[in-house]
């Protein structure tokens, strides 16, 4: 047989090492496939959105119905979920997180005011993705009954046995001999006949002699169907109270 010299054995050894060398899974100092990780990434974020999904849905659109705000809660949620899980590895995780939540706190919504029902239900939902995406070190239980603690004070928070929710409306009255004082009982009932709402409390606002109008802020009881209104600015003059 015939030997092999000395550049053909130098052929043969590179390519049995080339063989030998495992492929590997990394592009540009960046795993390519990373299971454990990714397997992290999609419970933490299933379970994320299911929490904020249960909350908006059955706690604020029950009773908020803004479908506007429903999209914007959803995907505040997705977005500051993936963006601090995606970085938790930088070395800036409790002053990153207070920054953002000052940096939402500055957010204004330029085409209506916001009311504080639905800026609380932003923050509670920035809060749970914050702690989800986070929450690294502590146990899947302490995790599970912490969002679930959010969920039970939302619940007990949002039912009318514990707390009484109420509504107003403005009303442009004529019948202003029944503002004066000592006459609250009758303007009550007249209210009451008019509009058919189960009136609280009344407040007048402004007094147009003139005219012979008023505006009044009447609190009521809303029915269990009905939207809990807030009353603004916008639905009043600026000095009507």
């Amino acid at each position: 047989m015939k030997p092999i010299d000395s550049f053909s054995q130098d052929i043969l050894n590179t390519a049995s090492s080339v063989i030998e060398e495992p492929v590997s899974d990394n592009f540009l100092s960046i795993p390519f496939f990373d299971a454990p990780s990714l397997i992290q990434l999609l419970l933490r974020f299933g379970f994320n959105l299911i929490i904020c999904w249960v909350i908006i849905q059955f706690f604020y659109y029950k009773r908020g119905g803004r479908r506007d705000f429903y999209f914007t809660f959803l995907l505040f949620s997705v977005t500051v979920f993936l963006l601090i899980f995606l970085l938790d590895n930088v070395k800036l995780q409790l002053g990153f997180a207070l920054g953002l939540f000052a940096i939402f706190g500055m957010i204004r919504y330029r085409t209506e005011t916001v009311p504080i029902r639905e800026m609380t239900y932003l923050f509670v939902t920035i809060g749970i993705s914050v702690i989800n995406g986070l929450a690294m070190t502590v146990s899947y239980m302490e995790l599970i009954v912490t969002n679930l603690l959010f969920v039970l004070v939302i619940m007990i928070l949002e039912c009318n046995k514990v707390l009484k929710h109420t509504s107003s409306k403005i009303v442009l009255y004529e019948k202003i001999q029944l503002i004066v004082p000592g006459k609250e009982n009758e303007l009550k009932e007249d209210l009451k006949v008019r509009t058919g709402l189960d009136i609280l409390k009344i407040e007048i606002g402004n007094i147009d002699f003139l005219r012979d109008i008023a505006y009044i802020k009447v609190f009521y009881l809303p029915k269990k169907d009905e939207t809990v209104n807030q009353v603004t600015s916008s639905d009043v003059k600026p000095s009507s109270f």
